[in-house]
């Protein structure tokens, strides 16, 4: 690679990165909105809702993007977007049978799944330095969520859900296109409104009552759903699973900091500790040394994923 092209992926590279930023910073600012609002509204309810919403929001501002998939972008959009659903309703699920804390841990086990399916399903090579990041990430959630943890039911499909993340991830880590990504987004978002109205359905939908629940309800269909999904699925066709999902676990560092500035919850230790480690394990993998350059050009990294020239790719 080129000087100039080394200089143009790096600076895409960083847009990357910080989209995904941008899409952990507005998940977080949802955990107190939610918390408030599914007082009133069943989860499912809420969920088959809001990604309604974000549905009709991105085919009313882009009604072609769909059309100009190819079949095989949308095959896999659709199959990505029943994995996020069914992975959004086990959370939900297991979230009556197990405290806050110790779903928001063992969701985030994602960030050690991740590299673990991408290993076997895209023949990724994970380097020390990425799983040094993995570690790091893993202990700030568990000093974040966890003051005690026991396994039953509640616990297990919890952690059904998480390996349904990390698929999620892998698989927009080999199939995301950054032409594609509007497209694939709006299919994506549109099968999981389905999958949790389908869930939902036979008991009937309840509807947020109030200008402020609706209100709620729009900013996390528009913002943290079709934005964020949009900045992920184009995020991803530009970094490696690991690295995105690493860079995601930010999620409560941005939750537990807007749960202190707008939702009135104290400073505490374990915040502070927990995020300091999940912070360092992004910059792990953000700063780590650069590629070395010798007489054939640079050698891969083998923390980005498969060598350049490869496909990665997963048979559906």
């Amino acid at each position: 690679m080129s000087p100039a092209g080394a200089v143009v992926s790096r600076r895409t590279s960083l847009l990357a990165t910080l989209a995904l930023l941008g899409m952990t910073a507005s998940w977080g600012s949802t955990f107190f909105l939610i918390k408030d609002l599914l007082e009133r509204v069943p989860t499912l309810d809420f969920l088959a809702v809001r990604f309604a919403i974000a549905t009709l929001a991105m085919v009313i501002v882009a009604p072609r993007a769909v059309s100009r998939l190819s079949r095989e972008s949308r095959r896999h959009a659709m199959v990505l977007g029943l994995v996020y659903g069914l992975a959004q309703i086990l959370q939900t699920a297991g979230l009556a049978h197990t405290p806050a804390s110790v779903s928001g841990f063992i969701t985030g086990m994602y960030v050690v799944l991740t590299p673990l399916l991408a290993a076997v399903l895209l023949r990724t090579r994970i380097g020390a330095m990425t799983w040094t990041a993995v570690a790091l990430a893993t202990g700030g959630l568990a000093v974040l969520s966890l003051d005690g943890l026991s396994v039953g039911y509640g616990e297990a499909i919890t952690f059904v859900s998480a390996i349904l993340y990390a698929l999620h991830i892998v698989g927009l880590g080999a199939w995301s296109d950054a032409r594609q990504a509007l497209g694939m987004s709006i299919v994506q978002i549109g099968v999981i409104a389905v999958v949790c109205t389908v869930a939902t359905a036979p008991d009937g939908i309840v509807l947020p009552q109030t200008g402020g629940d609706w209100a709620s309800v729009v900013y996390m269909a528009l913002v943290a759903g079709a934005l964020a999904l949009l900045g992920q699925t184009w995020a991803q066709a530009h970094l490696s699973p690991t690295r995105t999902a690493v860079i995601m676990s930010m999620e409560p560092v941005f939750a537990a900091t807007f749960a202190v500035w707008l939702g009135g919850e104290a400073t505490t230790s374990r915040m502070i500790g927990g995020g300091l480690m999940v912070l360092t394990a992004m910059l792990v993998v953000e700063l780590r040394p650069p590629r070395s350059q010798g007489p054939g050009g640079p050698h891969p990294d083998p923390d980005d994923g498969p060598i350049e020239g490869q496909v990665p790719h997963i048979a559906v």
